[in-house]
């Protein structure tokens, strides 16, 4: 199979395979065999104009995905932001307090948007902290969050 390969291997072989991999992303949309797809596409073209063996096409092509697939998945695809979870609040969310704080005692605040999956959350503060005060997060210990009026 590799010596048929070896000797029948055509630049335009390079291009089809690459089509073919570029058109199977629309029915596995994963977005990774588009880059196999596109280094065939380049190797099919180095082929057409220098008439490189089939093994130096061969690492061309695997380097090139490797480098394809690096640059999409550091580079340009986009960071995806949980909604619901542990890693959808910072510390700049704010809030408002619908439960007085005094001063080392617990209150409740409402975020504007969820934090660690819930909108509202029993907290403290290092201040007396009155109702429609606007709050951010300062520190989350486990079930308990720390704000501060803010700035």
């Amino acid at each position: 199979m590799i010596d048929f390969l070896i000797g029948n291997m055509l630049w335009w072989h390079w291009i089809i395979f690459g089509i073919i991999l570029v058109v199977s992303e629309i029915m596995v949309p994963l977005f990774v065999i588009i880059w196999f797809g596109l280094a065939a596409i380049i190797v099919g073209f180095i082929d057409l104009l220098f008439d490189t063996p089939f093994t130096l096409e061969i690492a061309i092509w695997t380097i090139l995905s490797v480098i394809l697939l690096f640059l999409w998945f550091r580079y340009f695809k986009e960071k995806s932001i949980s909604k619901s979870g542990q890693s959808d609040f910072r510390l700049k969310t704010k809030g408002i307090v619908i439960e007085k704080i005094p001063h080392g005692e617990r209150g409740k605040v409402r975020f504007e948007a969820p934090v660690l999956g819930s909108s509202e959350w029993h907290a403290t503060s290092e201040e007396n902290l009155e109702v429609d005060t606007i709050v951010h997060i300062v520190e989350v210990n486990g079930q308990l969050i720390k704000v501060a009026k803010a700035s």
